[in-house]
């Protein structure tokens, strides 16, 4: 029984560490898109091509929000992480008093 629990505790506390790993990966993809947007806009805008300057001024305000999405997405996940450990901290502390 206390192997089930210990690798539910194991499973529980890795689970964040992958989603936040993916956050962190899916920001970067953002960044990237956000910068070759805006290597767009500037060759659309230096070539004279207003119309495809404003559809790419359009992905580059979405590509904009997704980051800031995925980036408060990652935050709050390591912030859920933290809660995690220390409420993992808590549960031994207690259970440590407990047995003497």
């Amino acid at each position: 029984m206390r192997r089930h629990i210990a690798l539910f505790i194991v499973l529980a506390l890795s689970a964040p560490v992958v989603l936040s790993a993916q956050d962190s990966n899916e920001v970067k993809h953002d960044r990237k898109e956000v910068r070759q947007d805006r290597r767009e806009v500037r060759q659309d805008l230096k070539n004279g091509d207003t119309t495809a300057a404003r559809h790419e001024a359009r992905d580059l305000r979405q590509d904009r929000h997704d980051r800031r999405r995925d980036v408060r997405d990652a935050r709050r996940d390591r912030r859920g992480l933290r809660q995690d450990r220390k409420d993992l901290h808590q549960d031994k502390q207690e259970k440590q008093d407990g047995t003497k």
